[in-house]
């Protein structure tokens, strides 16, 4: 059974008539996806062989990311200079390989199951989860909308790992295990941080009146969040070198070098 051909012109009329249509998410995704394989060969199925084949290869997604951002023009507000934003992009791409380089050390030397570098690259979700994000970030300062989000849904997607490109995490960052793993919009999260499988980074509140205002908490230097502890609010600030136990819930801040763990209550029995 085929549908009726007026159901067909409404939906080609309200979804497809605009020329700028197509978002080339794939795309997005691919190019994502690509840049972390080209920082990291070991990834690769099939690495380049020569200097010459990795200019190509980088030649290459030079040309995709002008594409993906002539995709979405139409989804901004200020007009992007497309040619200019994939220089500065490029220009900037080591300094982001650096702080890649910092997570993947920092996860090394902080999990005993580790063995080696790449080891951790190619088998840890949590790299490959921040990889994508850093990536990300550098789009989302520009303001450009849309890609951003695509490429850390991707990595949600493929990692149980959800952070938004709006967050502001230094290096180096490790995320152990990863699955379910929040960080919204609006956190801050300073270096030597230390995160596991379940933690929310999350908001008090979800009202759409206080989307330009900062809803997320901020985590300081040196802090070590264990599984599953939800710490909420914009003003909520954890202070460095402190450690969450396991399953609490923070909506106040913390001084710095302290020590939370949840306990039982006495009405409570296992």
């Amino acid at each position: 059974m085929t549908m009726k051909e007026n159901d067909l012109e409404n939906l080609f009329a309200t979804k497809y008539r605009n020329k700028d249509v197509s978002l080339c998410r794939d795309t997005m995704e691919s190019f994502g996806d690509s840049i972390i394989k080209l920082l990291f060969p070991a990834m690769c199925n099939q690495s380049a062989k020569s200097v010459v084949e990795l200019n190509e290869r980088f030649k290459y997604l030079e040309k995709e990311l002008i594409t993906i951002l002539e995709c979405i023009q139409h989804e901004l507000h200020d007009e992007l200079n497309v040619n200019d934003l994939t220089k500065e992009f490029f220009s900037k791409l080591m300094e982001i390989e650096k702080e890649l380089n910092h997570d993947a050390q920092y996860i090394l030397e902080g999990d005993p199951a580790a063995k080696s570098l790449n080891e951790v690259v190619i088998c840890y979700p949590g790299f490959y989860a921040i990889a994508l994000y850093r990536i990300a970030r550098f789009f989302q300062l520009k303001k450009v909308s849309l890609f951003p989000r695509i490429l850390t849904e991707y990595a949600h997607r493929r990692t149980g790992i959800d952070i938004h490109p709006g967050a502001d995490i230094q290096s180096p960052m490790f995320i152990d295990h990863g699955t379910g793993v929040v960080i919204g919009e609006s956190a801050i999260i300073g270096k030597n941080v230390k995160v596991y499988q379940g933690v929310t980074i999350g908001a008090t509140s979800v009202s759409k009146s206080l989307a330009n205002i900062k809803r997320h908490p901020t985590i300081e230097d040196n802090c070590i969040i264990y599984s599953n502890a939800t710490i909420l609010g914009g003003e909520t600030v954890i202070g460095e070198n402190s450690i969450i136990g396991g399953n609490v819930w923070i909506t106040h801040s913390i001084p710095a070098n302290s020590q939370i763990f949840y306990k039982k209550s006495q009405t409570e029995k296992y």
